[in-house]
């Protein structure tokens, strides 16, 4: 078994947690509606301690589901709009120059990135240099200025948003910025039905829901999720679907054809992490093959990196590991 140790998780914990976690879903699907499945990734996500990246056309709702989700959990918020122009230092913060009663001094006067939850709205509208400060707040939690270490405030998640089909103007990602992503969620488009209740709502808006969880609570249940157990044959599993996705490796012709690089290590902690959260939210204390194949997809589609010939053939990574899924035995 891999398990930080589930002995010190009681049943009362255990019944907190999905009560805190279906009352936050239930608090995000007052306001952001028709995405379900959305919502229940950016919980998956928040409550496996990691960030998140909100791929989808504009209008559909992503910067609504992380300002909810902000209402939601009682803690600081701040958003960050990412334009071309926009700099590292309108981040992080920068270091100023005061002059006091006692003379003139040196004060580090904090950027937006320190908050609890930080929207980077459109991220890759800002060039590359201004998307490598990002880097290491993701990574370390930490903010270095000059040669002064600033620790942001914890916990700490970054909800981004981004457009796929708009490539004017933007700065793809570089691969290792996308690795600090714990889960990358597609906001698909409503069918008629929810565009009917969003046309309703744009009669009756709905209000942000008020706080139902806070920090300390969010930081107890994300403890909880790390001591779900994991069995072998299920973990086994979870690694042969990632050595599955290099080419050098993989059973699969299509991998082998169309993935230049496989994912990463952090990935496979993604895969894990986030099928623990989701084992809580379905009612079991243990991982399951199932729970590893629903959260294969989120966890390692911006792992995987697919060549010139995949995309002139038009395949997509979610097609590939929709075809390990199928290919790869359950133990």
């Amino acid at each position: 078994m891999i398990q930080s140790d589930p002995a010190t998780v009681s049943e009362e914990a255990i019944g907190d947690f999905i009560d805190g976690a279906r009352r936050l879903e239930d608090a995000v699907r007052t306001v952001v509606l028709g995405q379900d499945s959305v919502v229940r990734q950016a919980v998956t996500a928040l409550l496996a301690g990691g960030h998140v990246l909100l791929e989808g056309v504009p209008g559909l709702g992503k910067t609504l589901l992380v300002r909810t989700l902000g209402a939601a959990l009682d803690l600081s918020f701040s958003r960050i709009q990412f334009t071309p122009d926009l700099m590292p230092a309108d981040i992080t913060g920068t270091t100023v120059l005061q002059e006091d009663a006692s003379g003139r001094s040196f004060t580090f006067q904090a950027g937006p990135v320190f908050a609890h939850l930080v929207l980077a709205d459109e991220i890759n509208r800002a060039t590359p240099k201004t998307q490598s400060a990002l880097l290491e707040a993701m990574q370390e939690h930490t903010v270095t200025v000059g040669n002064d270490t600033h620790t942001l405030p914890d916990p700490f998640f970054v909800l981004a948003t981004q457009n796929p089909l708009e490539m004017e103007g933007t700065y793809p990602l570089p691969e290792a910025q996308l690795d600090r992503f714990l889960l990358k969620v597609l906001v698909p488009f409503p069918g008629s039905d929810v565009m009917k209740r969003i046309a309703r709502q744009t009669l009756d808006p709905a209000t942000l829901p008020s706080a139902v969880i806070d920090g300390s609570q969010l930081g107890t249940m994300v403890g909880i999720a790390r001591a779900v157990p994991i069995a072998e044959p299920v973990l086994d599993y979870a690694v042969t679907l990632i050595m599955a996705t290099h080419p050098d490796r993989s059973p699969s012709e299509a991998v082998r054809r169309f993935v230049h690089a496989g994912a990463s290590p952090r990935g496979m902690q993604s895969l894990i992490t986030t099928a623990q959260v989701r084992a809580l939210l379905e009612g079991r204390y243990n991982v399951a093959i199932e729970d590893i194949q629903a959260m294969a997809a989120p966890a390692l589609r911006h792992r995987i990196l697919l060549n010139f010939e995949a995309q002139a053939e038009g395949m997509s990574t979610d097609a590939l590991i929709a075809g390990l899924l199928e290919a790869i035995p359950v133990p």
